[in-house]
């Protein structure tokens, strides 16, 4: 993966505060918790091989805060057709920013749709790495545009803490089918990992649109995904280690280019 190559404010108008929550206040759409990887809306089954490890996937995590009922009762409801009635009655534990509280899970994606960044990540999965689901959760966090998985569709979804569920995901068979669709999308794709000749991350000039490019846990970029690659930036190390956890090293580098990029006061 990256940097390896060893081989709560106010929440939204007329809610109650956060931590009001009541512990029987399901986190899911619509009452009752779905599993991990299903789809709270309507039931929809998720896509082919976005499945978790270990097949039955655990519950959407509940957090120990959120925010009860609608105070007041049906007659207090808002009418924005954005609330979700199942949670307006029975609370909001989900792991969302508070502007998104009591919304339908589709409303809150076509929001996000409306602010996502012109940066896109994408991770080889060639050996079910255990870290894609914190880099997916991580691009939801900063907004990226989409997450693309390259090779094996199916990884493992806990550290993405549902978040999949508010980003958008593509599948990708191999490198080269990746590198055509990134070309056919005018987007150069930027790898990261500290191999020779990559370009210190504190010196990069950030293209507005681009992919940022990860490779594996302990093996790092592939030899294919750095011929690909339009440009390979290295995180400056200054400690005794070799490299960065891959899920760390996608955090840094998502948010140098946030740094550079983001508009100050653009956030949820």
């Amino acid at each position: 993966m990256a940097q390896v190559n060893d081989a709560a404010p106010a929440a939204a108008d007329g809610a109650p505060a956060d931590g009001a929550a009541p512990e029987s206040s399901a986190e899911s759409e619509g009452g009752a918790a779905p599993a991990d990887g299903a789809e709270s809306e309507g039931g929809a089954a998720p896509a082919d091989g976005a499945e978790s490890e270990g097949g039955a996937a655990p519950a959407e995590v509940q957090l120990p805060s959120g925010v009860g009922p609608w105070p007041g009762g049906r007659d207090a409801w808002p009418g924005e057709p954005y609330y979700d009635p199942e949670l307006l009655e029975h609370g909001d534990r989900r792991n969302v920013v508070d502007r998104y509280r009591y919304w339908r899970l589709e409303a809150i994606v076509a929001d996000l749709d409306e602010r996502r960044h012109g940066f896109h990540v994408a991770i080889e999965n060639w050996q079910h790495d255990l870290n894609i689901g914190s880099i997916v959760r991580t691009a939801n966090a900063f907004a990226a545009d989409t997450v693309h998985i390259i090779g094996r569709r199916r990884w493992n979804k806990r550290g993405a803490m549902v978040t999949d569920r508010y980003q958008h995901l593509e599948y990708h068979g191999d490198l080269a089918g990746f590198a055509a669709w990134a070309h056919e999308a005018s987007l150069p794709i930027i790898a990261v990992d500290n191999v020779p000749g990559a370009v210190p991350i504190e010196a990069f000039d950030w293209p507005e649109r681009c992919v940022l490019l990860f490779g594996q846990e302990g093996p790092g970029l592939s030899p294919e995904a750095q011929a690909i690659a339009d440009a390979v930036v290295e995180i400056t190390q200054y400690g005794s280690t070799r490299s960065l956890n891959a899920a760390a090293a996608a955090a840094i580098t998502m948010h140098s280019w946030v740094l550079a990029h983001a508009t100050p006061g653009a956030r949820a």
